[in-house]
């Protein structure tokens, strides 16, 4: 196959940030993408729907001149969430979802939740109407290993709030492990999972063998060959439980190739040729659409997009940089450690 159109694809987990860095990346996503649920991570967080509303102004001030996109805008969940102000902010159409993490899980986290009892009032409140709640799946608990986290978060926290709050719609964002395929494909209804890029192609190796590879740590942390397999299975079956989140994440690079190093990796530049080289190895170029286009609008009760995108398979590999300038400072791009022949036309 040389060519393959789909539906134009959108991005169910993404992260911006704000200000220099803000105008610096999000052309790489609006040229590609129509839609992107946008991480509220920012400092201050994003909490309130007036909040939502104020960032999702200075995204669209910062889109390049004639690209159409639409962010979708998330709330950062705190024990302290007002349930009025989350049914408001849903209500309105502002609010897409509720994001989970737990405290100190991630980039920007250390306001969230400690003690799930006290984020029930909201949670209940979610349930009730519909708004779907979508989760950093890690517990922080320091005895529990990093690559355990994700497994611990199911048995100790998702599947006991699940149990509790049957009608919550949840999304498992960035799923990393087997055991997050099995536990959703496991369940009878409202539970999806978001899968990055980088997951599908790097495991823990990339960040370890060698020497430590900044560029390619991220949280939840890449795991071992059998979970990574397990992803692309889930992610290329056309299961309508899976979707493509990103999980874009840009860092200045002194913040990556430091002693104590940031998160995340940033893939927005590159994301449909590294899936196009995945689909077309697994043989499943048939379900890149589904996985890009169809599966994420439907669970998030959308219509998908109407216009399309073309991907093309090149004869000589395309060029990508190896960094994107910002006005916060240069961001290095995620190498899949291969050549690269698709293309978007």
């Amino acid at each position: 196959m040389r060519s393959i159109t789909i539906r134009r694809p959108d991005d169910w987990h993404l992260h911006l940030r704000d200000g220099a860095m803000l105008e610096g990346v999000i052309g790489d996503t609006s040229r590609h993408f129509a839609r992107a649920i946008i991480m509220p991570n920012l400092v201050p967080p994003v909490v309130t729907t007036a909040d939502a509303k104020a960032y999702r102004d200075r995204i669209m001030a910062a889109l390049p001149k004639g690209d159409r996109f639409e962010p979708l805008m998330t709330l950062y969940l705190t024990e302290d969430t007002s349930p009025d102000d989350v049914e408001e902010g849903a209500r309105s159409g502002l609010v897409t979802a509720v994001k989970l993490y737990p405290a100190g899980a991630t980039t920007n986290s250390h306001g969230g939740v400690r003690d799930m009892a006290k984020a029930m009032p909201v949670l209940e409140r979610m349930a009730k109407i519909g708004l779907p709640l979508c989760v950093h799946g890690e517990v922080t608990t320091p005895e529990v290993d990093i690559f355990d986290r994700e497994k611990v978060f199911i048995d100790t926290v998702l599947d006991p709030l699940r149990r509790r709050l049957p009608d919550l719609k949840v999304t498992m964002e960035h799923v990393t492990t087997s055991d997050g395929i099995d536990y959703i494909r496991s369940a009878e209804r409202n539970i999806a999972g978001s899968i990055t890029t980088h997951h599908l192609i790097i495991n823990r190796n990339a960040i370890l063998v060698g020497g430590i590879k900044p560029h390619y740590y991220c949280l939840p942390v890449a795991k071992r060959e059998s979970h990574r397999l397990a992803l692309r299975a889930a992610a290329t079956s056309g299961d309508r439980r899976f979707f493509l989140g990103t999980d874009s994440a840009p860092h200045v690079d002194p913040l990556k190739e430091c002693a104590c190093g940031c998160a995340g990796i940033y893939t927005s530049i590159n994301t449909m040729s590294c899936l196009a080289h995945v689909f077309e190895q697994e043989n499943a170029l048939d379900k890149l659409e589904a996985f890009a286009s169809l599966n994420g609008p439907a669970w998030y009760g959308l219509a998908p997009n109407e216009d399309t995108i073309t991907l093309v398979r090149r004869d000589t590999p395309v060029s990508y940089p190896a960094k994107i300038e910002t006005g916060a400072g240069p961001v290095t791009v995620f190498d899949p450690m291969f050549d690269l022949f698709w293309d978007v036309n």
